[in-house]
C-alpha cells in the first residue's frame, strides 16, 4: 500500500453533520482512498504515524512503560501481520492425498485385536485383586467384585458418547484438549501418565512375585521385573500391529487355560457339593452385623475396581480402530471382567477353605491344584505370568499414544515423534516411558503395595475425567456430531461412584492419598514447566534484570541477550487459526485462546474458499486488512498475525495439503466446533476444536 492510500479512521457523525461526512472511493488496484475525516488533528496525525509505524515496520507507539529496567516493551513485538492468497499447487495436493491414506492405514485394528490390548490387563487383574478383596470382604468377595464390574454400565455409554463425538487417540487427554483449556487437559495427561506407568509396574512387580511364590527365583522380585521391562521394550519396538497380535496370542491362551480352570472347578463344585462353600459363608459371617457385613461388601468393591484397570487404555488408541469397532470392543472388556472376576471368586469360595484363600496370594494356582492336579497349577501360573506381562505392553502402548499426542502439542520436545525406521515404533517415547516407570518403582523401594495402592487412586481419577470431559463437551461443544447419547444421571451416577469409592480407599488406607498426591503433583510441574517456558524465561530476565552489577560483569553481561534470544526462539512456531468467516468477536475470542494456551509469536489466520469470499471480504478486502492489521495488530502486538486466503474445498486433503506447505502440524490448527451436517470427522481433519 502506497503513501496516496492511506486508509484513515471516521468518527461518527450526527445528523446535523451528515453533510462533513467522508466520501470514499475505489482504486484501479481496489484499495480504499478516503479524505481525511473532520476531527481533531492530533488524532489525525496518530493515526497516519501508526500507518506509516507499519510501511517502515516499526513496532506499534505506546506509552505504556515496560516491566524491565535494561529493556523496552519493543523486544516482544513481533511484527506486522500481512494478507495473502494461496492455490495449493499439485505436490501439496499429493502430500495431503499421502497423510490422509497413511492415517486411514493405520486404522489396523479389529474388535478382537483391539479388545486383546486392554483385556490382558484387565483379566491379568484376576491374579492380584483376588487377594486384596478376599482380605476386606471376606467371603461376600463374590458380591463386591459383581458389583464393582456392574459400575462399568455407567462408564460404557459415557465412554462411548465421546469416542463418537473425537474419535482421537490419546483420551481422555485428548478430550479435554479439545472442550477446554490446556492446562486443564495436562492435570489429565499427568494422571494418565501415571496410570500407565502404574499398569505397567504393578503388572511388571506382580508377574515376577507370582513366579517367585511357586518356585525359588535365584534373583530378587525387582530384577525380574527389571527383566520383563526389558523384554517387553523390545516387543514394542516391533509396532503396533505386531504388537496388537502378540497381545492376542496371549490372551487366547488365557482364556483357553481359564476356560480348563473353571471347567474342573464346576466339576469339583458338583462332585463335592456344598459342603465346603456353607463352610466358610457360615465362618465368614460370625459375629456380625448387617452394618459390618455392608462396610465389608463396600470395602470389597472400592479395592475390587482394580481388577477393572485396563478399561480406560481403550480410548487411548480409538484412532487405531476399523470403524464401528469400539463399542464392541467396551462391550467385549466388560462381560470378561463382569464374568472372570466374580465367577472365578465364586469358585475358589466354594472349593477351597476360608483360611487357605486369606492367607494365600497365588490363590488361582492353589484352585488348580486342588481341582486337577499339579499339572493345570503349573499351566496357570504360566498364564499368569505371561498375562500379567502382557499388561507392560498395555501400558506401554497406551504411554507411546500419550507421548506422541504431548509431543504434536509442544508440551514435550519434537524428539519424542521419532520412529523406528523398520516399524514405525516410537523408540523414543518408550524408552522414555520404560525408564520413568522404573524411577517410580526404583523410588518406592521396589514396593508393590505402595504401587499398588497408588494405582488405585490414579485409575479412579482417571476414569472420573470421561464424565468431566463429556460435561465440558455438551457446555462448551454442543455442535460436535456424534453417533450416540445418554443421560445425564448416567453422567452424574459415573461421577457420584468415583467419588464415593475414592473416599473409601482413603478411609482403607489414608497414605494412598499420600503417594497419589506426591507422584501427581511431581508430574504436574514437569508438565507445566514445559508449556510455559517463556514466561519462566521472562521472570528469569526480569530477576538477571533487578541486578545492575550482572550486567557490568564479563562473566554475566551477556546473559540478558541470550534469554532474549531464547524466548524468541521458543515462540518461533506458527500457528493456524482456521476460519468459516471474519466475524471480528469470533476472530479475537479464538487469537485470546492462542495466546493463552500457545507459546507462539506468529498467528495464521486462514480461509478455503473456492473462489467465492464472503461478502464482507469480496466487498472491500481492504476492511478486512483493516480490522485484522488495524485492530487485532494493535491489540496482540507481541504476536505476528497474518491472514490467508486458500481456494480449494475444506476437507482433509486439502488441509493436510496446506500443512505441508506451510511446515506446520495440523495438531497446531485451530477451529470452531463442526456442525451435524458436517461431512468429515474430527480425527480426519486432525486438527483441535476450541470454540463453540
Amino acid at each position: 500500500m502506497s503513501e496516496k492510500e492511506c486508509i484513515s479512521l471516521v468518527p461518527l457523525h450526527s445528523s446535523e453533520n451528515s453533510s462533513s461526512r467522508t466520501n470514499y472511493s475505489r482504486t484501479n488496484l481496489g484499495s480504499l482512498v478516503a479524505t481525511p475525516p473532520l476531527f481533531n488533528q492530533p488524532q489525525f496525525d496518530i493515526v497516519l504515524r501508526r500507518q506509516h509505524s507499519r510501511q517502515e515496520g516499526k513496532p506499534k507507539f505506546t506509552a505504556v512503560p515496560s516491566r524491565f529496567l535494561n529493556l523496552t516493551n519493543d523486544f516482544e513485538f513481533a511484527g506486522w501481520g500481512s494478507i495473502s492468497h494461496l492455490t495449493l499447487v499439485p505436490e501439496d495436493i499429493h502430500q495431503g492425498d499421502v497423510e490422509l491414506t497413511s492415517f486411514r492405514e493405520q486404522q489396523v485394528l479389529g474388535q478382537f485385536t483391539a479388545s486383546a490390548l486392554a483385556a490382558n490387563d484387565i483379566l491379568g487383574g484376576v491374579f492380584y485383586t483376588l487377594p486384596s478383596v478376599v482380605a476386606l470382604a471376606g467371603v461376600y468377595s463374590p458380591i463386591s467384585l459383581f458389583v464393582a464390574a456392574l459400575t462399568l454400565f455407567l462408564w460404557r455409554p459415557v465412554m462411548e458418547e465421546m469416542a463418537s463425538a473425537l474419535p482421537i487417540s490419546g483420551a481422555p487427554y485428548t478430550y479435554l484438549l479439545n472442550v477446554s483449556t490446556k492446562s486443564v487437559a495436562l492435570f489429565g495427561a499427568a494422571l494418565l501418565l501415571l496410570d500407565f506407568s502404574a499398569t505397567a509396574v504393578v503388572s511388571a512387580a506382580t508377574a515376577t512375585s507370582y513366579l517367585a511364590g511357586e518356585v525359588s527365583l535365584p534373583f530378587p522380585v525387582y530384577v525380574g521385573a527389571a527383566f520383563v521391562f526389558v523384554l517387553f521394550t523390545v516387543v514394542s519396538l516391533s509396532g503396533l500391529k505386531e504388537s496388537a497380535r502378540v497381545a492376542t496370542g496371549v490372551l487366547a491362551m488365557h482364556v483357553v487355560i481359564m476356560i480348563m480352570l473353571i471347567v474342573a472347578s464346576v466339576i469339583a463344585w458338583g462332585r463335592g457339593g456344598m459342603a465346603q462353600f456353607r463352610s466358610n459363608w457360615s465362618l465368614g459371617h460370625v459375629g456380625l452385623s448387617p452394618a459390618a457385613i455392608a462396610r465389608q461388601v463396600f470395602n470389597g468393591v472400592c479395592i475390587g475396581m482394580l481388577g477393572l484397570t485396563g478399561f480406560e487404555c481403550a480410548p487411548s488408541y480409538t484412532s487405531k480402530m476399523k470403524q464401528s469397532c469400539y463399542p464392541k470392543v467396551l462391550r467385549n472388556l466388560h462381560l470378561s471382567a463382569l464374568v472372570l472376576t466374580s465367577g472365578m471368586m465364586l469358585l475358589v469360595m466354594a472349593l477351597l477353605p476360608l483360611d487357605v484363600v486369606e492367607s494365600g496370594n497365588n490363590i488361582l494356582s492353589l484352585l488348580a491344584q486342588k481341582v486337577a492336579g499339579r499339572w493345570l497349577r503349573i499351566m496357570v501360573v504360566v498364564d499368569a505370568v505371561v498375562v500379567l506381562c502382557a499388561g507392560v505392553l498395555t501400558g506401554i502402548l497406551s504411554a507411546c499414544e500419550l507421548l506422541v499426542k504431548l509431543s504434536c502439542d509442544l508440551i514435550l520436545p519434537r524428539v519424542f515423534l521419532a520412529t523406528v525406521p523398520a516399524t514405525g515404533a516410537p523408540y523414543v517415547a518408550v524408552i522414555s516411558f520404560i525408564a520413568f516407570s522404573a524411577l517410580i518403582y526404583a523410588s518406592t523401594g521396589a514396593n508393590l503395595i505402595v504401587i499398588s495402592q497408588m494405582f488405585a487412586m490414579v485409575w479412579l481419577a482417571v476414569m472420573a475425567l470421561f464424565p468431566v470431559s463429556l460435561l465440558l463437551l455438551r457446555f462448551s461443544r454442543p455442535r460436535l456430531p456424534r453417533a450416540s447419547q445418554c443421560s445425564l444421571f448416567v453422567v452424574a451416577g459415573a461421577i457420584s461412584v468415583t467419588v464415593t469409592v475414592a473416599a473409601g480407599n482413603v478411609a482403607i488406607d489414608p497414605t494412598i492419598a499420600g503417594w497419589f498426591a506426591l507422584y501427581l503433583i511431581i508430574l504436574l510441574v514437569l508438565f507445566y514447566t514445559s508449556q510455559n517456558k517463556v514466561t519462566i524465561l521472562r521472570w528469569v530476565y526480569w530477576a538477571y534484570d533487578q541486578l545492575p552489577w550482572l550486567h557490568r560483569r564479563q562473566f554475566t553481561k551477556g546473559w540478558g541477550d541470550s534469554l532474549i534470544r531464547h524466548m524468541r526462539k521458543l515462540r518461533r512456531q506458527e500457528v493456524c487459526l482456521l476460519v468459516k468467516t471474519d466475524e471480528i468477536n469470533n476472530l479475537f475470542n479464538m487469537i485470546l485462546y492462542v495466546r493463552r494456551n500457545e507459546e507462539t509469536s506468529h498467528l495464521k489466520i486462514v480461509h478455503f474458499h473456492s473462489g467465492d469470499i464472503p461478502s464482507e471480504m469480496e466487498a472491500n478486502a481492504r476492511s478486512t486488512y483493516i480490522v485484522l492489521h488495524f485492530f487485532l495488530d494493535e491489540a496482540f502486538p507481541e504476536i505476528t498475525v497474518d491472514l490467508m486466503f486458500v481456494e480449494g474445498q475444506f476437507d482433509p486433503k486439502n488441509l493436510a495439503a496446506l500443512a505441508h506447505h506451510l511446515k506446520i502440524p495440523r495438531s497446531l490448527m485451530f477451529m470452531s466446533s463442526p456442525g451435524p451436517n458436517f461431512r468429515y470427522s474430527v480425527a480426519e481433519l486432525g486438527t483441535r476444536i476450541i470454540s463453540i
